[in-house]
């Protein structure tokens, strides 16, 4: 079945049926239980392939052009595949520093989630969105891409020094970084107002394991190595300094027992108590 559904995808690449293949497919595809990231790395084919950057950039340009509504991965849609957790949270932030939204993307590819959202942020008095990506996707981005609104780094501490922004998203990221929870510490050391996260997926009890996952042939032919966190184990790093002000469940689905989540976090307010806290994240500009 499998194979048949992999011709028609070849054939044919509408988005609609791509999406049917992952449903009958199982979704994203993890296997291994791997010791290292250099174990895992050595069943994995990684991300550097220049197979992955042109493919990427071709259905970027399409998207920025007004030949397609969105892309993922490489992916083109004839729908836009809206994140509104995100959107609503991208919009709750820019309210509450005067209609304006600072934010860094990490892992964030060429835009893909600021041309799938930059409708909504139009009718913000300002928008500055900057991407932090790996060096050959940075040299794409600021040929193609860059604009006054969208900006490319390869290196964090770059980025925030220059940007100084708000705010982090970090969406179907952190599962492919050789240590998510150093990243984690490191943007709670930085103290960014609020961070983002998205489509990452969890165990609900078990522990961390390292896995790979291969991507679809008809999307690039690439594996990674990828980390599924425990989810409480993540959550515990924001704890005493960070409230939740929202989580959700991402639409990706797995073929392990494992959940694609969302979170919505906001620096505490120093000496705040909860009820302040609480009462604060409420309330708009001024």
């Amino acid at each position: 079945m499998q194979c048949i559904l992999r011709s028609v995808l070849k054939r044919y690449a509408f988005p609609p049926v791509k999406r049917l293949y992952y449903r009958i497919a199982g979704g994203v595809r993890f296997s291994g239980n791997y010791a290292s990231w250099e174990e895992a790395h050595r069943h994995a084919t990684g991300y550097d392939s220049p197979e992955i950057i042109k493919r990427v950039t071709d259905a970027a340009l399409k998207v920025k052009n007004g030949e397609a509504v969105c892309e993922r991965d490489s992916v083109l849609f004839d729908r836009p595949q809206y994140s509104w957790p995100v959107i609503a949270g991208l919009l709750w932030i820019a309210a509450q520093k005067g209609n304006r939204l600072n934010i860094v993307d990490f892992g964030g590819s060429l835009g893909s989630s600021y041309f799938q959202a930059r409708r909504f942020l139009l009718p913000l008095e300002a928008c500055r969105w900057s991407v932090v990506e790996q060096k050959h996707f940075v040299e794409t981005g600021q040929r193609y891409f860059e604009d006054d609104h969208l900006r490319f780094y390869d290196e964090l501490d770059v980025c925030i020094g220059r940007e100084k922004p708000d705010a982090i998203l970090l969406s179907s990221v952190l599962q492919y970084l050789p240590d998510p929870g150093a990243l984690l510490d490191t943007l709670v050391d930085k103290g960014l107002e609020f961070i983002l996260v998205d489509r990452t997926p969890f165990f609900l009890a078990h522990k961390d394991r390292l896995t790979v996952q291969k991507v679809p042939s008809w999307i690039y032919p690439a594996s990674y190595p990828a980390w599924i966190m425990n989810l409480d184990g993540f959550r515990d790093r924001f704890s005493g300094t960070y409230d939740l002000i929202a989580d959700f469940d991402s639409p990706d689905t797995a073929n392990i027992p494992a959940e694609f989540k969302g979170f919505i976090y906001r620096k505490k307010a120093p000496n705040a108590t909860p009820g302040q806290r609480r009462s604060s994240s409420l309330k708009g500009p001024g």
